[in-house]
C-alpha cells in the first residue's frame, strides 16, 4: 500500500477578540518553514497590524511539540542553491522583517521545539513566554549558513554580545530555564499550566489602550534605528494623540471608579 501524500506546510492566522494569531502549520515536519510560508507571513503580519480590531499579534505553531523547528531544509537544494537562494533569502528577509518592523505587539507563544529559523522568529517578536520543556538551538554552524548582519544584531539586542557569541559558536541545544537566564524569555511556565498562564499574559496586555500601546512600540522601533533616521516628532505625536483621546478621558475616569477600563482606541 502506497502512503498517503504528506500535506505541504502552511501559515495560517485570524482573529479572536483582540488577538490576532499566526500559526506555523506544519507539524508532520515540526513546524518547519517552507518557502511559501515564508513568503505569506509578512501578508499574514500586514493583515494583522492593519486591523483596527487587533490590539497583540501572537506567533505560534500547530501542536504542542514545536514552535517552529526551523526553515525546511528539504528544499534546500531547490530553493536555496544558486540562483534559487536570491529569492529564497528575499523571502526569509521578508519575513523576518515583518515581525521585527510589526507596528503592533508581538508575543511568540513557545511550547517545544524553538531552533534556527524558528528561534530567529521568536527573538523578533517583543517577547516570548515558553514552556518549561521548550528546547532551543542556533544550529548555523552545523548546516555551514551565513546569518544575516540583522539577525545577529537582533541576538545582541536581547541576549547581548557574548550569549549571541556562545549560541552562534557553539551550535547547542539549551533548555529554557537557561533561555529563561540568559534574557531570552520573559517567563517560562510550567507544561500544564502554560495555555492558561499565556491567556492571562494576553488578556492583560489587550485590556490597555491601543493608542498607548502603539505609541509604546512606535518608539520601540525608532530606538532600533540609526539616531539620524528616528522620527522623534512622529513619536511625539502618537504620545500627544493619546492625551487628547477618550480613552484617556476613559482611562482616568476608571480608574477613579476602580474598574477595568474600557478602551475603544480613540
Amino acid at each position: 500500500m502506497s502512503e498517503a501524500p504528506q500535506t505541504p506546510g502552511q501559515l495560517d492566522h485570524h482573529v479572536e477578540g483582540h488577538v490576532g494569531y499566526v500559526t506555523f502549520n506544519n507539524p508532520a515536519k515540526f513546524n518547519a518553514v517552507n518557502y511559501d510560508m515564508w513568503c505569506a507571513l509578512p501578508i499574514a503580519m500586514r493583515a494583522l497590524a492593519d486591523n483596527p480590531q487587533v490590539r497583540l499579534i501572537v506567533l505560534q505553531g500547530a501542536g504542542e511539540k514545536a514552535f517552529v523547528s526551523g526553515a525546511d531544509i528539504s528544499q534546500f537544494n531547490t530553493h536555496r542553491n544558486g540562483d534559487a537562494s536570491t529569492h529564497y533569502n528575499e523571502a526569509t528577509q521578508a519575513g523576518y522583517a515583518a515581525v521585527l518592523d510589526c507596528t503592533k505587539p508581538t508575543l511568540a507563544k513557545i511550547r517545544g521545539i524553538c531552533m534556527g529559523g524558528g528561534l530567529g522568529l521568536a527573538i523578533n517578536c517583543d517577547m516570548r513566554m515558553a514552556s518549561a520543556d521548550s528546547k532551543f538551538r542556533m544550529p548555523a554552524g552545523r548546516l555551514g549558513l551565513g546569518y544575516a548582519f540583522e539577525g545577529i544584531k537582533r541576538f545582541t539586542e536581547v541576549v547581548g554580545t557574548a550569549n549571541t557569541a556562545d549560541l552562534f559558536f557553539s551550535a547547542r541545544i539549551f533548555g529554557a530555564d537557561e533561555a529563561l537566564r540568559i534574557g531570552l524569555l520573559k517567563q517560562m511556565a510550567p507544561v500544564e499550566a502554560f495555555e492558561e498562564i499565556v491567556s492571562a499574559y494576553v488578556q492583560m496586555v489587550c485590556e490597555n489602550a491601543p493608542l498607548t500601546l502603539a505609541a509604546a512600540k512606535r518608539t520601540l522601533l525608532e530606538i532600533r534605528k540609526n539616531p539620524h533616521e528616528q522620527d522623534l516628532a512622529g513619536v511625539q505625536a502618537m504620545v500627544d494623540a493619546c492625551f487628547t483621546s477618550e480613552d484617556y478621558k476613559e482611562g482616568r475616569k476608571a480608574f477613579a471608579e476602580k474598574r477595568t477600563p474600557q478602551f475603544q482606541g480613540k
